[in-house]
């Protein structure tokens, strides 16, 4: 059972997990250990609530299909448990990271008073560079 919030979780039914060969250099341990986990997770055929399937489909995501199929694949530690944990953890966060709200930003602009300090600034700058040239009798 992967907890995602407080009410909801996904089943274990439902997270397919597949134990394949870790690819790139590493040794004997890596031709002949299944190290890495293919994890495949069906957003349709879940039971998540319509709100975190909608939001979840909607995302530009690549780990995502045009099926809805989410496919993590992790294979970044040496142990097929450590390698289990860190796909199901990769899951809870994409998961959960729908249900953040980003907050809506208003433009704003700046006060009269940081105008005028920006302005005194380049002036006085100005001034110093001016007075660092040739010297004119």
């Amino acid at each position: 059972m992967l907890k995602i919030s407080l009410a909801v979780s996904i089943p274990d039914d439902e997270i397919e997990l597949n134990a394949i060969r870790s690819q790139g250099a590493g040794g004997q341990n890596v031709n002949k250990v299944s190290t890495a986990i293919h994890l495949r997770f069906d957003i349709q055929a879940s039971s998540l609530p319509e709100v975190y399937k909608e939001r979840l489909l909607s995302l530009r995501d690549k780990r995502i299909t045009k099926e809805g199929v989410v496919v993590i694949k992790a294979q970044q530690h040496r142990t097929q448990e450590k390698n289990r944990q860190e796909a199901l953890n990769r899951l809870q966060t994409l998961v959960q990271s729908v249900m953040v709200v980003q907050k809506v930003r208003r433009p704003t602009k700046p006060t009269k008073g940081a105008k005028k300090r920006r302005l005194e600034s380049k002036s006085k700058r100005s001034q110093l560079k001016k007075l660092r040239g040739r010297i004119e009798d």
